[in-house]
C-alpha cells in the first residue's frame, strides 16, 4: 500500500513512517504542513493519506481542509485523520460524498499498533471507520435545535416562563395582552410536540426544553 503521512509534529511524523514502513508498506511523502500534502497526492495520488487536523501554515484545520478538498478533486481518496481533537463542523464534510474510504481516530486512544494499522487497511477498501467519541460529536452536532421553530416572541415568553414568571406577570413584561401569552404558549407547546397531558406537566416540559439547549 502506498500512503502519504502529512503530520507537522516531526517525532509523529518519523515514528509513522517507520511504522508504515516496516509493516511493508510505501511511504511515498511525508509532509509538515497542508500544502505540500495536497501537491504530494496531486503528484502521486497513494492509496491512502493520514493527515493531522493542526498543520501550517494556520495551525487550525489546515490538515482537514486539505483532506476534503483532495477528496473532492480525488472523490473517494481513503483518509484516515489521526488527531488529538475532534472538528465536528468538518466530519460532515469529509463524509458528504457517500463514497467510504474515511477513517477518524484520536491519537490517544489508539492502544494498539495492529488496531491502527487494521482501521488504516479497511478505509484503503472503502470503509469508515470512526472513533466512537468522534462519532458522539457528530451525534451531538446534528442534533435538531427543538426551539428553531420558535419565533422570537415565543422565545421570549419561554425564556420568562423559565424563570419561573405567571402568564400575567409575562403579559406585563412583554406588555401584551393575556390573551396574547396564552396564544403563544399555545404555539410553543404546538412546534415542541408536547401533547394535552395537562397544563402544568406541558409548561415544566417546555422549560426542560428551553433549558436543555
Amino acid at each position: 500500500m502506498r500512503v502519504v503521512v502529512a503530520e507537522d509534529h516531526a517525532l509523529m511524523r518519523e515514528g509513522l513512517v517507520l511504522l508504515l514502513r516496516s509493516s511493508g508498506m510505501e511511504v511515498t511523502a511525508a509532509c509538515d504542513n497542508a500544502v505540500d500534502l495536497i501537491a504530494a497526492v496531486t503528484a502521486d495520488r497513494p492509496d491512502a493519506v493520514i493527515v493531522d487536523i493542526g498543520m501550517p501554515p494556520t495551525r487550525t484545520d489546515d490538515g482537514l481542509r486539505a483532506a476534503i478538498q483532495l477528496r473532492r478533486v480525488y472523490p473517494g481518496l481513503p483518509v484516515l485523520v489521526l488527531s488529538s481533537s475532534i472538528e465536528p463542523e468538518h466530519i460532515g464534510d469529509l463524509l458528504a460524498d457517500g463514497a467510504g474510504g474515511v477513517g477518524y481516530l484520536l491519537e490517544e486512544r489508539v492502544e494498539k499498533v495492529a488496531d491502527f494499522l487494521d482501521v488504516l487497511c479497511r478505509i484503503a477498501f472503502g470503509a469508515t471507520v470512526l472513533d466512537p467519541e468522534v462519532l458522539t460529536q457528530i451525534v451531538r452536532g446534528y442534533r435538531a435545535d427543538p426551539l428553531a421553530a420558535l419565533t422570537t416572541r415565543e422565545r421570549e415568553v419561554l425564556a420568562l416562563m423559565a424563570e419561573g414568571h405567571s402568564n400575567t406577570a409575562i403579559a406585563e413584561l412583554l406588555l401584551v395582552s393575556n390573551a396574547a401569552v396564552h396564544k403563544h404558549i399555545r404555539a410553543i407547546f404546538a412546534k415542541l410536540d408536547l401533547g394535552s397531558e395537562g397544563r402544568v406537566h406541558r409548561r415544566v416540559q417546555a422549560v426542560l426544553a428551553y433549558l436543555d439547549v
